[in-house]
């Protein structure tokens, strides 16, 4: 719950917005209802890993698939569960004006820290409407928001771009996820003394560690709940050091790098089998894998057939094995 006003947003971004942040996966029922037991299941089992806050209803969490309702649902159940001691985002994207400022409102009253949005998909052409766009969403909330830049959302700004936004007094950052890494590289540089840049991927620690910058969050991905369990948290120790400028290699080396690797390989596959689009499915199923429940992805999106799931699933096995034997 944001114990902050207003103009203290970006103080509260400084100190809040560390370590590493998750993002979880609308879970769904045989008959395609939002799945609320699977969802609290879920959301214990990230606590349990040390993530420090998570969001909802983002890409990952198909957004795109549900109805306002029901993301107003998937809201309120995470509200509820993280029961204001575990810091949480509302992502609040959407074509529609009216329907992003009533997801922002209900977002804030439900008890959320922040809020995450995006460019709104199909006609936005131009970086003057996608800054005019977030401004209006800014000026009606009291909440702190982070700007998503992706190439799924139909444009990708510039780091002037990305400047212009976080002009925005309550914009204090950006997760920048437009696998451009000499953009990553241009908006740390330009903007990382005065707004939260993040990188949802570990090569930015190592890179910041290269040039002189420091990224102080890993705002947000899968790679939590993908790569640990309870009680065996090593994606989750790495990223909190490295967050703070103590990069273990060996480490990351010998428990992460082969996980990493594998991560790769089936993200790259299933994009490339969806023409582009995010690897839901692939997720899904790698999180059942870790312990979670999550259920099917919703049409035009499917699930890996069973083949690819025993494969993804006997691959996982592997390398979980040896990366927990001694060197």
């Amino acid at each position: 719950m944001a114990t902050y006003v207003k103009s203290e947003a970006q103080d509260w971004a400084w100190e809040n917005l560390r370590g590493e942040w998750s993002t979880l996966m609308t879970p769904f029922t045989l008959d395609d209802e939002v799945d609320d037991d699977a969802l609290r299941h879920n959301i214990r089992h990230v606590i349990s890993l040390g993530t420090r806050g998570a969001g909802c209803t983002w890409g990952m969490g198909e957004f795109w698939s549900l109805t306002r309702e029901e993301r107003i649902r998937v809201y309120d159940t995470f509200a509820d569960e993280a029961a204001g001691q575990w810091l949480i985002g509302a992502h609040v994207t959407h074509t529609s004006e009216k329907d992003m400022l009533f997801l922002a409102d209900h977002a804030e009253s439900a008890g959320f820290d922040l809020l995450i949005a995006a460019p709104p998909y199909f006609v936005t052409k131009t970086e003057d409407q996608v800054v005019d766009f977030i401004r209006r969403l800014a000026d009606s909330t009291n909440l702190a928001i982070m700007f998503y830049n992706s190439p799924q959302f139909g444009i990708v700004m510039s780091a002037d771009g990305l400047r212009q936004l976080c002009d925005i007094p309550n914009v204090v950052g950006v997760k920048e996820a437009s696998f451009n890494r000499d953009l990553t590289i241009e908006a740390h540089r330009l903007l990382g003394n005065s707004a939260i840049i993040s990188a949802p991927d570990e090569w930015v620690l190592f890179k910041g560690r290269e040039l002189g910058f420091q990224q102080q969050v890993m705002f947000a991905n899968t790679s939590d709940w993908r790569f640990d369990r309870p009680g065996d948290n090593n994606y989750v120790q790495f990223i909190d050091r490295a967050t703070q400028g103590d990069i273990d290699d060996a480490m990351y080396e010998q428990r992460l790098a082969p996980v990493k690797a594998l991560s790769d390989k089936w993200w790259q596959y299933t994009v490339a089998k969806f023409g582009g689009a995010l690897p839901a499915s692939m997720c899904k199923h790698w999180g059942e894998l870790m312990g979670l429940r999550h259920g099917h992805v919703r049409p035009p999106l499917s699930d890996l057939d069973d083949e690819e799931k025993e494969r993804l699933k006997s691959e996982l096995e592997a390398v979980r094995s040896a990366s927990l034997t001694p060197a």
